[in-house]
């Protein structure tokens, strides 16, 4: 039986690594399908042409189709997120010339302690901090408006932030247009490699299950399409488990070097894998664990409960009404469409669809489908405890 092509929009990252596999390495063929792989310039260009029909999917970042669900955010169209592709990637980088500044004060860079990065860039910056990231509704802005309201810096009114693509933010720092960034791998190695400066934190060490990229359809088009959406996911689920092997990590980081996928060489893209991230241009290192997670501890199951805490922080920063934009972002994450999705494969799923976010500071038991699953830890740096059901923001459990 002849492949069903299907065009997938995506933004060269480390993160885009379950398509590129499911391509290469067969696991779209197993399930009937074709992927054609198409690159985007931006984020907002990569909406727009999901909006508009020009790809039926989209390696897309998790907030993008819940503002697209609260009527915000440029051309509107109602996308639904079937599976979520990544948890956490992100890294904090900041100018050589800021960081000396930040050194000169005391800071010693351990890369995993968010109180003390923000302390030594509140002591270093004068004026606004002037920081890139790549898209206004990512995860990088909510991580980042969190982790910095959360130890006092107003945000985003305290910051002069700047929207530029990830290829393009190193390029951004070495004209001076910024000094720090918030961005995916491979573009937080790629500016350290150039010498332009330092990374300083994981996004894990803000939240430690943020969902970073979700696959991402028109929700009509899954309504009329629903075996090719549901084969979509088994290729993707597929393709993370093969990626969750270290012995798969060299193949995969070789096929994500090439020219039409990220362009970057393979030993760089292996520090995101590994988590042994080089963090200044002398060649420092630090071992991130769990720095990216593509597969475990139900790593791509869309929890309403997290998309609950999107639309509800954007509703609070935008003046949207939050218990109505925390309902409709939960319908936007479909953990419906992802059970039946794997269905055939006996996954071992969760027995719920919302969850308390933040409870968990090692890997936890909890019921699911078919016995019993261990989920990551997922604490945010606070110690907060987000409740979809309590109508205030969250509670400190101590």
């Amino acid at each position: 039986m002849k492949a069903r092509q299907v065009k997938i929009g995506f933004i060269p990252l480390l993160d885009v690594a379950p398509y590129v596999v499911a391509r290469e390495i067969g696991f779209a063929e197993e399930e009937g399908l074709s992927f054609d792989m198409v690159k985007a310039p931006s984020w907002s260009t990569l909406r727009d042409w999901l909006a508009i029909g020009s790809v039926e999917a989209a390696h897309m970042l998790s907030p993008v189709p819940v503002v697209s669900a609260l009527g915000l955010g440029g051309r509107q169209a109602r996308f639904s997120a079937l599976t979520v592709t990544s948890v956490n990637g992100n890294v904090l980088g900041a100018s050589a010339d800021l960081v000396a500044r930040m050194q000169a004060n005391g800071f010693e860079n351990t890369f995993c302690d968010p109180h003390a990065v923000g302390a030594a860039l509140q002591g270093a910056v004068d004026g606004k901090l002037r920081i890139g990231v790549p898209f206004p509704f990512s995860m990088h802005a909510e991580l980042l408006y969190y982790w910095l309201s959360a130890i006092g810096l107003p945000a985003p009114q305290g910051l002069d932030v700047r929207t530029i693509p990830p290829p393009l933010m190193a390029e951004a720092m070495a004209a001076g247009e910024i000094e720090a960034f918030f961005v995916g791998e491979p573009w937080g190695s790629f500016a350290v490699e150039r010498g332009l400066g330092s990374l300083l934190l994981p996004g894990r060490a803000i939240w430690q299950a943020a969902p970073e990229k979700v696959l991402a359809v028109r929700t009509p088009w899954a309504e009329e399409n629903t075996d090719l959406a549901e084969a979509l996911v088994r290729s993707l689920w597929r393709a993370s488990r093969w990626l969750a092997l270290p012995d798969n990590h060299g193949t995969a980081t070789d096929i994500l070097s090439r020219r039409e996928y990220l362009d970057v060489p393979a030993e760089i893209l292996e520090r995101g894998l590994t988590g042994r991230i080089v963090v200044s241009p002398t060649g420092e290192m630090r071992q991130c664990d769990g720095f990216l997670h593509f597969y475990g501890g139900a790593t791509g199951f869309p929890w309403r409960s997290q998309a609950a805490w999107i639309g509800q922080k954007i509703a609070q920063r935008v003046g949207l009404d939050v218990a109505t934009a925390r309902r409709t972002a939960a319908e936007v994450f479909r953990s419906d469409v992802y059970r039946h999705a794997l269905e055939p494969l006996h996954v071992d799923l969760p027995g719920a669809s919302e969850k308390l976010e933040g409870t968990m500071a090692v890997p936890t038991e909890v019921a699911s489908a078919s016995g019993t699953l261990i989920l990551h830890p997922d604490q945010f740096f606070d110690g907060r405890v987000f409740d979809p059901f309590d109508a205030q923001e969250g509670h400190d459990p101590s």
